[in-house]
């Protein structure tokens, strides 16, 4: 693992000096003493190298905790019983900590991306091929346009910047611009980057033609769902385009058929070390391990994730209050009611899932590391700690990205080399299942079954004759749980039926629970229990809570942010 990425090491070292020592607020200004001048443009590596950080650098604030606290505490698909409460209350205000960093994470990315391609274009020496400064610009590009892709579906309007020099004399005169407008600019960035990145990655880890063909049919399945003048209206339910559609299933079709990704046999694979750029990962964000003082190349969430300090590295391990929500658990077959009210669930399901991704009580894991006392030992198994029932409560605590207590030479606390995955082929299987079916409540297409049936049969070893977006929704959800992906599929859904997005939203019960094995020595059924003195399980979304409220801190610097959208410029 060191040695496959000795580039992204050396280079993100240096560049971080450089490009994240600037301003904290959204525009990220290029600082006026960096590694940008002609003396390291010089050849094809040095290029390859200043697009490294767009990796792991960049990156780092969104990926630490705001990506679970989005993605996950906001969709519902997890939750925190006592910490990060504004996410899974839906209450995320103006000074969230999750909803600052994210915002200034995202802004990083583009500040990169656009700083890059600057100096490509302004100091690459005749040593440096235009075959590469094509490629590396291609890089930046797709970077730019995932960074945007998440700025929009946040915050709605929002800002696009493309050159961070152009706007030095007056910075804070940035206006926002509309929903579509920069949907369509996500668009035209994708498809640039799908026209000029190869098929093969250059070095292990770099995105290709089919990392930006998949985004582009994630972006398509969005775009049929946002109406061109979308927030500018009363909200409404709105049928999809269907020439989007038809682009997503398109592009869905080809990064299937010939991207020559493949889907790994077993889904807790994916979660097991060494799982970096397997098969099935079109784009995953590629962190490094080199030592303690290499803050923002590691992955520091599996941190905030693993649920007890023996499994962590060096005592790290806060996770212990993190879990699937009820709703969560409700979602596997096989958990059924066995109360009038739905307050109680019990058994257990054959759906492989559930296991790799949350820890129930008496699960052994064999392929994770613990400290037992003096010794580190393996085969991890989850401890029951008792309790009274509903008056009880523990939870069903986070299994992925989990990894076990490390060798000292492969992580230490809050240093983790494992990838995030940002782009699954798995995924691309369930867009094109969801293209396929579009405005219709149902679907018998072969095509579409099949690729939803090898997503389905693979976690159940079950098939289906028929789906419903109901079916591809909870599947998603259960393909996806701590992927950081749910709220984004609620942001899709919300674009074109608000209406049906709250009322998932209102439906998932986010509250504790106590959760008892039938034996504590191999467990083959499990109770789940509501806790009874616990008020706060359900909360209501609507267009006043709905949208990430901008960050306070930026609004303050950048007024201009509060005035009303215009349409982005293709011509500027």
């Amino acid at each position: 693992m060191k040695t496959k990425k000795t580039l992204y090491i050396l280079w993100a070292a240096i560049l971080s000096i450089g490009v994240m020592s600037c301003s904290d607020d959204f525009l990220e200004l290029p600082p006026e003493a960096s590694v940008v001048d002609e003396n390291f443009y010089q050849n094809d590596n040095q290029l390859l190298a200043a697009t490294a950080p767009l990796y792991n650098l960049g990156w780092f604030d969104y990926n630490d905790k705001a990506s679970y606290n989005l993605g996950d505490f906001r969709g519902g698909s997890a939750y925190s019983a006592y910490n990060d409460r504004e996410n899974v209350e839906f209450n995320t205000t103006a000074n969230t900590p999750e909803n600052v960093a994210a915002w200034r994470a995202f802004y990083n990315v583009v500040a990169q991306a656009n700083v890059t391609i600057y100096n490509i274009n302004q100091f690459a020496t005749e040593d440096v091929s235009e075959e590469m400064k094509t490629h590396c610009i291609a890089e930046a590009r797709f970077m730019r346009a995932l960074a945007y892709r998440y700025l929009v579906m946040n915050w709605e309007e929002v800002p696009v910047i493309v050159d961070n020099i152009k706007i030095l004399d007056n910075p804070y005169n940035v206006k926002r611009n509309t929903v579509s407008s920069v949907w369509k600019f996500i668009t035209h960035e994708f498809r640039a980057a799908a026209r000029d990145l190869p098929e093969t990655p250059r070095l292990e880890g770099r995105v290709t033609k089919w990392a930006a063909e998949g985004m582009l049919a994630r972006t398509y399945l969005t775009r049929a769902g946002v109406p061109e003048n979308y927030g500018l209206q009363e909200e409404r339910t709105v049928t999809r385009d269907q020439a989007f559609l038809d682009s997503a299933k398109y592009f869905a079709d080809r990064v299937i058929n010939l991207s020559g990704a493949s889907l790994l046999t077993n889904y807790a694979d994916l979660f097991r070390t060494p799982y970096d750029n397997n098969p099935e990962s079109l784009f995953s964000l590629q962190w490094v391990f080199v030592d303690a003082n290499s803050w923002g190349t590691q992955n520091s969430t599996p941190a905030y994730l693993t649920h007890y300090a023996e499994l962590g590295n060096n005592g790290d391990g806060w996770g212990g209050d993190k879990g699937a929500t009820f709703w969560m658990l409700s979602l596997y077959d096989g958990f059924n009611p066995i109360s009038p009210s739905g307050d109680t669930l019990k058994g257990h399901t054959a759906d492989a899932r559930l296991k790799a991704t949350f820890m129930l009580p008496g699960m052994v894991y064999d392929e994770l590391a613990y400290q037992d006392g003096a010794n580190v030992k393996e085969g991890y198994k989850v401890p029951f700690n008792g309790g009274d029932g509903a008056n009880a409560l523990n939870y069903a605590a986070v299994k992925k990205y989990v990894v076990g207590r490390l060798d000292p030479e492969e992580g230490t606390k809050q240093f983790y080399s494992h990838d995030t995955y940002m782009l699954r082929l798995a995924e691309i299987y369930l867009i094109y299942a969801e293209a396929v079916l579009g405005n219709n409540e149902s679907t018998t297409d072969g095509t579409a079954l099949e690729y939803f049936n090898r997503i389905h049969e693979r976690a159940t070893r079950e098939r289906v004759t028929s789906i419903t977006y109901k079916d591809i929704f909870e599947e998603r959800v259960k393909e996806f749980a701590m992927e950081g992906m749910i709220w984004y599929d609620l942001v899709r859904l919300h674009y074109y039926n608000p209406t049906e997005a709250y009322k998932i939203i209102e439906l998932q019960d986010r509250g504790i629970y106590f959760i008892e094995p039938n034996e504590v020595d191999n467990p083959t059924e499990w109770t789940i229990y509501k806790t009874l003195w616990d008020d706060n399980r359900s909360f209501n979304a609507s267009s006043g809570n709905f949208k990430i409220p901008l960050p306070a801190v930026e609004v303050s610097i950048a007024p201009n942010l509060l005035q009303d959208p215009v349409p982005y410029d293709f011509n500027e």
